[in-house]
């Protein structure tokens, strides 16, 4: 019977959210974004963004790259370091109308105890048998951005490539693409983006041979190889720059995330489609320090008057430009004012000219 527990929970925490087949929370590690930039501006970047991060963001940004190449590099660690999540992404400019990137996600749980051989034959406990493995997904997006013949206006896109695994238990390969556009005009910018516009599909495949018994016994369904669908969702995103002083300007931008896979619990839901607003400012001193800052995930939460109040998730960054490095650190929930946790978020980007060529500094 000990046994058989031990089996039960150990095969709920792997399967229990691999079988659901929800489209609405696939793939979900790639949504939570890259930069620490993007988060202090509660992920409001799509129009501005012009670095690396562009390949995740928007990949039509990457045309307005202003110099040869970028690196950047991202580390995050959710639920007290239990989860960690890393990025790291390279940009080069092709030619004077185009621009690739290649970026790497990863969100994984590492060390889970593998508690199936805890108990021998005999019904004694052996801790020495005891092994771990990991939980974690990895995301390759190969991005491709161009200028196109009118003046301010560049399109891009991303082949996604996915992996994830759950120690020897199961596996799944994924593709998908998105498109994007970006329109610059004046001190306005203007970006769109289909994510997974032709949906990405996830093929599972399950290893269940040390589990069938407890499957069996305790009355669950056995999980077979399944396909798993991510739908599209749509960003649209404007902003606009502000000279407030010789060495201060502001940029204040509003982003909005449509899905269409029912209703979420977002500031706007219907049964049809549902509206994440997200807003974002950047003050900077002489494009040398920055502070930035942001209001997202908002919501309406009931209460037990049967009211509901209004709730967000505020966040803050401080970055630093200098020479070819710029540095950020991000702090998102502020002051505990939203019911979601908050993290701690810092990210490292390098530009340089490659040799052989003049490019814009």
């Amino acid at each position: 019977m000990i046994r058989n527990i031990i089996f039960l929970i150990t095969a709920v925490m792997v399967f229990g959210g691999l079988n659901a087949q929800l489209p609405k929370y696939s793939n979900e590690f790639l949504a939570v974004g890259v930069g620490a930039r993007a988060f202090g501006m509660s992920n409001a970047v799509s129009a501005t963004c012009d670095d690396v991060t562009a390949g995740y963001w928007n990949p039509a940004g990457l045309a307005g790259m202003k110099t040869d190449a970028d690196i950047g590099l991202m580390h995050a660690e959710y639920f007290a370091g239990i989860a960690k999540y890393d990025y790291a992404g390279y940009a080069m400019r092709i030619d004077e109308k185009s621009t690739g990137a290649l970026s790497i996600i990863r969100f994984g749980v590492d060390d889970i105890p593998n508690t199936l051989e805890l108990i021998d034959n005999d019904g004694n406990l052996r801790y020495d048998r005891i092994t771990t493995f990991s939980a974690a997904d990895y995301g390759f997006l190969f991005s491709y951005a161009r200028d196109s013949r009118i003046e301010g206006l560049s399109y891009g896109g991303n082949v996604k490539l996915i992996y994830r695994k759950t120690g020897d238990f199961a596996s799944a390969w994924g593709f998908g693409f998105d498109i994007a556009g970006k329109y610059v005009l004046d001190k306005w910018a203007f970006a769109a983006i289909i994510r997974d516009v032709t949906s990405t599909f996830n093929a599972w495949s399950f290893n269940t041979s040390d589990l069938e018994e407890v499957f069996a016994s305790t009355g669950n369904d056995i999980p077979v190889n399944s396909l798993e669908l991510t739908m599209p969702r749509i960003i649209l995103g404007a902003a606009r720059s502000f000279q407030i002083h010789d060495n201060f300007s502001i940029l204040a931008e509003l982003d909005a995330d449509i899905t269409l896979d029912g209703k979420r619990n977002v500031l706007v839901g219907t049964s049809v489609f549902s509206v994440d607003p997200h807003i974002g400012l950047e003050l900077d001193y002489n494009q040398l320090v920055f502070l930035r800052m942001g209001m997202g995930n908002m919501q309406m939460i009931p209460e037990f008057d049967q009211k509901n109040s209004f709730d967000f998730q505020p966040s803050l960054v401080i970055g630093i430009h200098w020479k070819n490095f710029t540095v950020d650190y991000a702090l998102t929930d502020l002051a505990d004012q939203s019911i979601a946790l908050y993290s701690n978020i810092f990210s490292l980007r390098y530009s340089f000219s490659l040799p052989g060529r003049n490019s814009e500094n």
